[in-house]
């Protein structure tokens, strides 16, 4: 069974053992607390159409944090129906994945675009390519 590594938290910095986590049991209980205070403020019922920002606010939770919870499936937003967090592009608010529709859509736009010039700039350096072999086999 293997050991730990020496590594640092990445939640507060402090040096630690990392075997499974890559936070220090400090802060891996402070995220469960944390965890715990969601947890309770969503299953009273008035309080399943919070949005991200009002259980932020209620809990003292971070944004960050709750995002996290949602991601790793721990909080569901199917029992939350208000309930997502910012796509990592323009900010808005979905429930999984980490972009938008339409963020995702230009993204795949993008890559299929880059993907055409670099085809492209292939097929050129190959014709170059076979260009320059035959003229040197005239050479010799």
């Amino acid at each position: 069974m293997p050991l730990g590594k020496l590594a640092n938290c990445s939640r507060c910095d402090a040096l630690f053992v990392q075997t499974v986590r890559d936070v220090c049991p400090k802060c891996y209980q402070e995220i469960e607390h944390e965890y715990e205070k969601c947890a309770k403020f969503l299953r009273k019922r008035e309080n399943r159409g919070a949005t991200i920002y009002q259980l932020s606010d209620a809990t003292g939770v971070s944004v960050k944090q709750i995002t996290r919870f949602i991601r790793e499936g721990r909080i569901s937003v199917l029992e939350n129906p208000n309930l997502g967090y910012p796509c990592d592009n323009c900010g808005t608010m979905i429930q999984s994945g980490n972009y938008c529709n339409t963020c995702a859509k230009s993204l795949k736009r993008l890559i299929e675009q880059q993907l055409e010039v670099d085809k492209r700039l292939e097929e050129e350096h190959r014709s170059k390519d076979v260009v320059y072999r035959s003229r040197k086999e005239q050479d010799e």
